[in-house]
């Protein structure tokens, strides 16, 4: 048996079997660790990833039940040991088998190759890819500082930047600076969004050639994700341009990561392996000893907090180096030129006006002068939480710093922090008012109702108002998004409505009036996060007004709403981030919330809700039992919070019941350590009988959304 060789492979194994995630095999060739092979798996042949190359044959089961490899794609370089390290720590950090998140980091028609056709494809990619640099614009006194801070050391770095700063420019002078030290190097560029990368690919190319950039996002096809990844994997690529799938390009010379709106939730993985792709390179930096560069006007309160300087008290400061860019470019310099923030009070508006009289009038008067505006509607993160409009009551939860959710199919008010639940009072408990409602409603209306109350106005040409609205109902057919951008930017949309979409990374040249319609729903959401993303998604629409140096000086941002002295609007008014960090750092810490703590979620999908929770609940206690019972994990007891199972606020999708429980503890290991006993918990209770009704579960960890 000499001739044989024993090895492990990652296969993409169901999450759920209880097949571990590597298999032995026997290969009659010589193979080393990240080659690809292909296997017998059950009745099938799947793509696999060696693993392993083991001294003897393997341990616990017959030589005659391992199988043999049926062949190697031998024609590829094997994948590097930093690749497979970040597949390991991924899998490990994210509770998902390592077989899985292996192989759907490939592009899935590797799958389908014989060894011969990835020859020739290999063939035809042989030829060298050159790179003709064409330089960049003059750098401003902010940009040349930054790069000189990055070019001392290693980060991972924190570039804060006001929108229009310049900050693309430094990252494009990044990379041209690491391709001109080193001739192998590689860069990978992440974009939150698909719609941001043709932007960005342009300008790239225009700088580096065509040669030299590749994408990968998920609205290519599978061929052209093929060549993208091999032109990566070997080497020719040199700068990758990518959404948060990237982050898994094989990229063996990578030198720089530069992570564009790295607080953007869509970095965030959905399904699956819940990822985060920004937490993923700065792991990845560390691997590779890259540089690792965050960038936002706006970052997340994880990397601000991470990113915090050492103070004065000798308080430790965090493992990241802040850069700052206030000023904005080609606007004459200084801030006063971002967009003059105008509050709108509704209280002193007629009850129930969706849009106030004062906001109507400067529409009217825009359009009629020939400029664009844009409204927008905050729908995203709208859990139902209930108000009373007559005393301004809500239901917030007497144990949290969250409000409680409105459950319609059995009227009930429930926290999904710590499971606090309610009977729907008849009428408000302070008040005694009967008419209390979810707050955000009717704003589907708002594109009719504001047809309806600009009817008669007329644009300088005479012709009728014309009125768009961009949003995921309006952009579900394939180029509809592009199309519609078209005539904005052509000017034949007067005024743009949408929801979230529309304020990101668009350079819109003739929109000189911003408006948030009904921003307060982010205030009282159940979501502690939706305050961080409200002023995200505020900032970087005021962000789109005034671009044009003619309009700068007149360009305004509105904000209607019922609480207009809440500290968001104030630092909103003076485009001032960090003083709004602090005030919502100081609220999650009093609360010990992320950043201060760390979370995962655990959800259960079940054919009814009762079942969803008894699992969840049933894996709670008996996870408590099992940590208790050993001296060496009854520490982790104290340590991690695990909070009643709840009903999501999507209770029910396609007729499957969810519920979720969440996990919450002020160290990140003791958190991993409770996730990796509870897997286990987990698999033994899914076997009982009681719990069959139970479809799946799957475990998120560092949750975007509660």
């Amino acid at each position: 048996m000499s001739d044989h060789h024993w090895i492990d492979v990652a296969v993409q194994t169901p999450a759920h079997s209880q097949v571990g995630a590597l298999l032995s095999y026997r290969s009659p060739f010589l193979v080393q660790p990240g080659q690809l092979v292909r296997v017998p798996l059950g009745s099938r042949e799947v793509l696999g990833v060696v693993w392993a190359v083991l001294d003897a044959a393997p341990t616990g089961m017959p030589t005659s039940a391992v199988r043999d490899v049926l062949g190697v794609l031998s024609e590829l370089a094997p994948l590097n040991a930093d690749w497979r390290q970040l597949v390991q720590f991924s899998a490990q950090y994210y509770q998902r088998s390592l077989g899985e998140v292996a192989l759907s980091a490939l592009p899935p028609q590797l799958r389908d190759l014989t060894p011969e056709q990835l020859a020739r494809r290999l063939k035809k990619q042989a030829a060298d890819r050159k790179i003709q640099t064409v330089p960049g614009p003059a750098l401003s006194e902010e940009q040349s500082t930054v790069l000189a801070k990055m070019a001392g050391g290693m980060g991972p770095f924190l570039l804060f930047g006001s929108t229009g700063s310049g900050k693309t420019e430094v990252y494009l002078q990044a990379v041209e600076r690491m391709l001109a030290r080193d001739p192998q190097a590689q860069a990978l560029l992440m974009v939150p969004e698909i719609n941001l990368t043709p932007q960005l690919e342009e300008r790239v190319q225009a700088r580096f050639g065509n040669e030299a950039v590749v994408s990968m996002h998920s609205g290519m096809t599978p061929a052209q994700r093929l060549k993208a990844w091999l032109a990566a994997h070997a080497g020719q690529a040199r700068i990758v341009l990518g959404t948060r799938m990237a982050i898994f390009a094989s990229m063996p010379h990578l030198k720089l990561i530069v992570v564009d709106e790295e607080h953007d939730p869509s970095y965030k993985q959905q399904e699956g392996a819940r990822y985060s792709a920004r937490d993923l390179a700065v792991y990845r930096g560390r691997l590779h000893q890259a540089p690792v560069l965050l960038a936002s006007a706006t970052p997340s309160l994880e990397s601000w907090h991470l990113s915090r300087p050492a103070d004065e008290d000798g308080q430790h400061g965090g493992r990241y180096i802040r850069l700052h860019m206030p000023s904005r470019i080609g606007a004459g310099g200084g801030t006063g030129l971002l967009p003059k923030v105008r509050r709108v009070d509704m209280n002193k508006q007629p009850r129930r006006t969706v849009l106030s009289a004062p906001l109507v009038a400067a529409l009217q008067e825009r359009v009629e002068r020939g400029e664009q505006c844009m409204l927008l509607l905050n729908r995203r993160g709208y859990a139902p939480v209930l108000h009373c409009a007559d005393c301004g009551w809500k239901s917030a939860c007497k144990h949290c710093s969250a409000f409680r959710v409105f459950h319609k199919i059995d009227r009930t008010l429930r926290c999904h922090h710590c499971g606090l639940t309610e009977r729907v009072p008849r009428g408000c408990p302070d008040c005694g008012n009967a008419d209390i409602a979810p707050i955000g409603r009717g704003t589907e209306q708002l594109e009719e109702h504001l047809a309806e109350l600009l009817a008669h106005v007329k644009r300088p040409d005479g012709s009728p108002i014309r009125i768009a609205r961009i949003d995921a109902d309006t952009t579900r057919l394939k180029g509809a998004l592009e199309s519609q951008l078209a005539s904005v930017h052509s000017g034949e949309v007067d005024i743009l409505v949408g929801t979230q979409m529309i304020a990101k990374g668009h350079d819109f040249r003739r929109i000189t009036l911003v408006a948030a319609v009904n921003p307060d729903t982010a205030l009282f959401s159940s979501d502690f996060r939706a305050p961080e993303r409200l002023f995200a998604l505020l900032m970087q629409a005021a962000g789109r007004a005034g671009r044009d140096a003619a309009h700068s000086a007149s360009s305004e941002m509105w904000v209607q709403t019922f609480h207009p002295q809440h500290a968001l609007f104030e630092a909103l008014k003076k485009h001032d981030y960090p003083a709004f960090a602090a005030s919502e750092l100081a609220e999650r810490t009093a609360a010990d919330l992320p950043p201060i703590s760390h979370q995962a979620l655990l959800r259960a999908d079940a054919r009814s809700q009762e079942a969803a929770q008894a699992l969840l609940n049933a894996a709670r206690e008996a996870l408590e039992l099992q940590l208790s019972a050993d001296p060496a994990t009854s520490g982790l007891v104290l340590q991690v919070s695990v909070y009643p199972a709840v009903p999501m606020s999507m209770q029910r999708v396609a007729d499957v019941e969810r519920a979720q429980m969440l996990l919450e503890s002020p160290s990140r290991m003791a958190l991993q350590k409770a996730l990796w006993h509870l897997h286990g918990v987990l698999h033994q209770l899914r076997s009982q009988p009681e719990h069959k009704g139970v479809i799946r579960w799957l475990v998120d960890v560092d949750p975007q959304a509660i």
